[in-house]
Parts: structure tokens; C-alpha cells; sequence
């Protein structure tokens, strides 16, 4: 239980949103040593100081989510990472499971919303179509087993990051993830997961133009 966990939210003008989603870690982390690392991409609201003032660290990237992530992962001082949206549709009640899975021994473990147990209040038909598709070509090509592929609630041993060689400056982020754990032979899991609607403000994903993203993502690696 000495592990210590950095939590890396990726933010862009959530400032309705970040106080609720710090007080859900408070509430659920209580028997782990922990920070909360805001990655902001220089939002035009109060964000950041909202964070700042709630005692989150706070640092600062603007060229997409998945350059964020990176440069949260770099940042992060604890031996175990989760990687969190900040618009509440990540359940902070499911944070030691993702904590535990890494304590227990695997590299990593990625939150799916397509197994028992998991689900979404905000995902359209076209875009389970799409995560299907590309499920099922990742799983293909590369031999997982995965069941979703295009969702950030994610933990991470932190002595493997450098194993992901991560690239993806984009929405490409989780998509890269998962591949590069299979190329890396990395211990990985998934756990059931719901996807909640966002509280406030505007999704920042883009169903066509990210699924586009993630389609060139997953056929550079192939080809």
C-alpha cells in the first residue's frame, strides 16, 4: 500500500468540472499516497487556478491529448500512473481497482466500457461501430484480445512507460497504447468500466476527424 499514484488529467477550459473531479479522488483515494497532475492546455477559463487552489499540480501542454498525456507521464512522481478525462465521464469510484491491478502485478490496465460490467451513457452507434472495427483489426493484426480501444481510463506502471515509446500527439493516444503494449509483450488487463455523460461543457472529440486519426494510427503500425 506504500505505492505512491499520480493521477494525469489532461484538461482544456473544464473549469465547471475539474473541482468535481479532484473531490472524486479525495473521496476515493483516501488509503493511497497520491497527486493530482493537470496537464493544461492553456485554457481560456479558470481551470487551472481552480486545480492550483485545490492543491493539484499544475503544468502545461497545448499541442493535443495525447502530448499531454506524455508529457503528464514524464512529470508524474508516483511508481503507479492513471491517466483520467476531466469532464466526469471517468468514474473516480474505480480508481483502486485500476491502483490495484498495477499493485497486483500488471503493467497495465485499461478501463473497457464493451466487457460485463462496464458500459456508457455517452457513446453514439457510429462510434461503437468504429471501436469495433478498430478492436477487431488491432486484435487481428497484433493478437490481443482487447475488447474496447478508444477509452482513456487507464493506469500504468511507471517503470514501463518507456517500453510504450509513445509518439501520438492526438486522440491516437489510447489507440498507440494498446498496440505498443502488445509489441512490448507488457502484462496487461482490462476491467470493466462506465463511461458517464459529460457534466458540463463541450466533448472535445470529433467522431470522424479522431476516428481518422486512429485508423492512420493503427496502419502505421501494421504497414
Amino acid at each position: 500500500m506504500n505505492d505512491y499514484v499520480s493521477i494525469v488529467i489532461p484538461t482544456l477550459n473544464e473549469e465547471k468540472n475539474i473541482a468535481k473531479v479532484i473531490h472524486g479522488i479525495r473521496k476515493n483515494l483516501r488509503s493511497s499516497r497520491y497527486e493530482i497532475l493537470v496537464v493544461d492546455g492553456h485554457s481560456h477559463d479558470n481551470t487551472a487556478g481552480i486545480a492550483k487552489r485545490l492543491g493539484a499540480r499544475v503544468i502545461y501542454d497545448n499541442k493535443g491529448k495525447g502530448s499531454a498525456l506524455r508529457k503528464g507521464f514524464r512529470a508524474a512522481k508516483g511508481s503507479i500512473i492513471v491517466s483520467m478525462d476531466a469532464d466526469l465521464s471517468n468514474e473516480s469510484k474505480e480508481l483502486n481497482l485500476l491502483v490495484e491491478s498495477i499493485r497486483i502485478g500488471y503493467d497495465v490496465c485499461m478501463g473497457s466500457r464493451f466487457m460485463v460490467g462496464g458500459g456508457s451513457e455517452d457513446i453514439s452507434k457510429v462510434r461503437i461501430a468504429g471501436n469495433k472495427f478498430f478492436v477487431f483489426i488491432v486484435n487481428v493484426f497484433f493478437g490481443s484480445k482487447y475488447s474496447d480501444m478508444c477509452y482513456g481510463y487507464r493506469s500504468f506502471r511507471k517503470s514501463i512507460i518507456n517500453k510504450l515509446n509513445l509518439k501520438e500527439d492526438g486522440f491516437g493516444i489510447e489507440t498507440e497504447i494498446n498496440i505498443n503494449a502488445m509489441k512490448a509483450h507488457l502484462k496487461v488487463i482490462e476491467i470493466p468500466s462506465t463511461e458517464k455523460k459529460r457534466d458540463w461543457g463541450e466533448a472535445k472529440l470529433r467522431t470522424f476527424r479522431d476516428g481518422y486519426i486512429i485508423l492512420k494510427t493503427i496502419l502505421k503500425n501494421v504497414f
